[in-house]
């Protein structure tokens, strides 16, 4: 790969104050070798310098929950009650191909690029995320989904998860992980919860989980009501044993939450599941305008950052809103409460780079680490920095680097 040199009007590390006039130098092994004022990072002369005038540096973004395989549903499933919304969603996927997932999955990961995101969490039963991650030589975790709400059904449903991740364990690479999903409280017995947390503790491999994401899934796990628990009954599923638990217990009784876990969602959560989850050391992916596309509600965001939990950003699929904007996720995240540009947009990496266990090696811009940046154009020099990037939108960002290397660019 060859190294290169980027300078900017704004250069934001994260981990540090912005520098007005910064850069930073691309080493050929794809990582930072130094970063700083325009006048302190060196300037070799056999490395290709790129001067940015009215543009900010800053770390790429890291997006903590998608369904890369969705890309293309767009407007396809209607909104209805979640439940049903559900319903439709998978009688979709089923008209989809093997070919049309891995398509899907390219275009999303090529517009995660285009909107300034590095790294990607993604989650789907295809196993087409992680095909594309290798593909890009990217940078992320696919977390491979299994479904199984039929107690009866879970040492199947584990077999077939361990076969499908050991097929696809060979597209793993230092930086593209491979780890698993029990879906959902309302798509998993509390059998196959066990049976998958213990096989992934065994294994080390990180684990991710739908949970507490809709009223109804808390009345389905917590009252045994509900439409979740009416369309087990139809088609002769037992309901859980949970009576009077939250789905944040549910799954801490079944060994689902460690400090391998990313809950995703998280909005149906009190004071005793967010003490829970901070025991635990489980990760939060925050969506709000998913959550709010669904009628979900507003998670407790600030509560969970007081508690300590890792939180980072994540903007599910385009099935529910639409497309792939992490900072349109930042500017919902501060709607329910004061938050300053600056935690904002470290939201956006550095703590998303935290939530994933990743924070050693991106998030923020320090010598050392990958070289995953954009670099997104500056509104007329208006506000801070920080203010500037979250103003912005996809078209706003004009380079994107994963480990040195372009992978989109509108210059």
């Amino acid at each position: 790969m060859r190294a290169r040199r980027l300078a900017a009007r704004w250069l934001i590390p994260v981990e540090g104050v912005p520098i007005e006039g910064g850069a930073l130098l691309v080493g050929p092994d794809g990582r930072l070798q130094a970063v700083g004022p325009d006048s302190a990072v060196p300037r070799p002369d056999d490395v290709l310098a790129v001067e940015l005038e009215d543009a900010i540096i800053l770390p790429g973004l890291i997006n903590t929950h998608t369904h890369l395989e969705l890309t293309g549903f767009e407007h396809q499933v209607p909104k209805r009650e979640f439940t049903t919304w559900i319903r439709g969603l998978r009688e979709l996927k089923a008209s989809r191909t093997p070919g049309q997932y891995s398509e899907a999955a390219r275009q999303g990961l090529a517009a995660c690029y285009a909107a300034g995101v590095t790294t990607v969490a993604d989650t789907g039963d295809s196993g087409a995320a992680i095909h594309a991650l290798a593909e890009a030589n990217g940078s992320g975790v696919a977390y491979q989904e299994v479904f199984g709400p039929h107690p009866d059904q879970a040492e199947e449903s584990l077999a077939g998860l361990q076969t499908r991740v050991r097929d696809l364990r060979g597209l793993a690479t230092s930086r593209v992980r491979i780890g698993v999903s029990p879906h959902a409280p309302y798509t998993v017995s509390g059998r196959l919860f066990s049976a998958v947390a213990s096989w992934a503790r065994a294994e080390g491999l990180p684990l991710a989980v739908h949970v507490a994401e809709s009223p109804a899934e808390t009345q389905f796990v917590l009252a045994g009501s509900g439409p979740f628990a009416e369309a087990w009954l139809a088609r002769g599923i037992p309901l859980p044993a949970s009576s009077g638990r939250t789905p944040v217990e549910w799954l801490a009784e079944h060994g689902v939450l460690t400090e391998q876990s990313l809950c995703i969602h998280a909005v149906q959560v009190g004071a005793s599941d967010i003490r829970r989850l901070a025991e635990s050391g489980a990760a939060v992916s925050h969506c709000p305008l998913s959550n709010r596309a669904h009628g979900h509600g507003v998670a407790p965001f600030r509560a969970l950052r007081d508690a300590g939990i890792p939180v980072g950003l994540g903007t599910d699929s385009v099935v529910s809103v639409g497309q792939l904007d992490l900072l349109a996720e930042a500017r919902a995240a501060a709607s329910p409460g004061s938050i300053s540009p600056d935690e904002l947009l470290a939201l956006c990496t550095l703590e998303g780079a935290r939530a994933l266990k990743i924070d050693g090696q991106t998030g923020s811009l320090r010598t050392g680490k990958w070289a995953d940046c954009t670099v997104i154009r500056a509104r007329g020099g208006r506000g801070a920095p920080a203010e500037q990037v979250l103003a912005s939108a996809p078209g706003d960002v004009l380079l994107t680097l994963v480990g040195g290397r372009e992978v989109y660019s509108s210059l």
